[in-house]
């Protein structure tokens, strides 16, 4: 089992930036592939952004250019760099982690971002 603990969520301007952290525990070993998304009032929840182990990464065109996602695996854990802020990234923020050899998803509990004046 993985548990993943979120962070760094909170307030913000347009045109502001944020750091979110994914704290990872449990099987971390395990974890081939890691990921944030993300979902907004009345709609599903969506890609944002993955890595994975070899470091691939992969970006909703949406935050192409100004989302940066990280890992170190070392402190077990993943980062997404927010750039250039819109109202419309508004939304909670889940990490996610795939582990092996079953592809089982695991989810953090998720954390608001809001992006307004």
């Amino acid at each position: 089992q993985v548990h993943l603990v979120e962070s760094g969520g909170g307030l913000v301007q347009p045109g502001g930036s944020l750091r979110l952290s994914c704290a990872a525990s449990g099987s971390t070993l395990n974890i081939f592939h890691m990921g944030w998304y993300r979902q907004a009032p009345g709609k599903q929840r969506e890609l944002v952004a993955t890595i994975t182990s070899g470091g691939t990464t992969n970006y909703a065109d949406s935050v192409k250019g100004r989302f940066t996602i990280s890992r170190d695996s070392v402190k077990n854990t993943a980062y997404l760099q927010m750039n250039s802020l819109k109202p419309e990234d508004t939304a909670v923020y889940y990490c996610n982690a795939r582990t092996f050899p079953l592809a089982m998803d695991h989810w953090g509990e998720g954390t608001l971002v809001t992006v307004s004046l």
